[in-house]
């Protein structure tokens, strides 16, 4: 069984910071891709931006600059730090975790996602 665990939401202003991690661990042999999407009320999911097993980043337009994705050191952990937050950005932060384990070859395993309400 593989888990995924999203933390660091929470409300901020607009014009502020903040950092989200995610972790996965369980039976998860192999992580090829990690990915920030976020889902806004009444909006459908969006992709943020991903990290490969190269190290290499990719984000989606809207980001301009304002958020980057990094590893942790520890194991299967990724960041995303947020700043220069809009109200726009309010919403509910995934992670999805691209991996294989003994019984799968590869899938997308979700966490439960973390909330940023950003305030103007």
């Amino acid at each position: 069984q593989v888990q995924v665990v999203e933390s660091g939401g929470g409300l901020v202003q607009s014009g502020g910071s903040l950092r989200l991690s995610c972790t996965a661990s369980g039976s998860i042999l192999q992580v090829y891709e990690m990915a920030w999407y976020r889902q806004a009320p009444g909006k459908q999911r969006e992709l943020v931006g991903t990290l490969n097993n190269d190290g290499n980043t990719n984000y989606a337009a809207f980001v301009k600059g304002r958020f980057a994705i990094f590893r942790g050191n520890q194991k299967n952990t990724m960041y995303l730090q947020m700043n220069s937050l809009q109200s726009d950005d309010t919403g509910l932060y995934l992670c999805g975790v691209e991996g294989s384990t003994l019984g799968v070859v590869r899938s997308r395993y979700w966490g439960r996602g973390t909330l940023v309400t950003v305030s103007s």
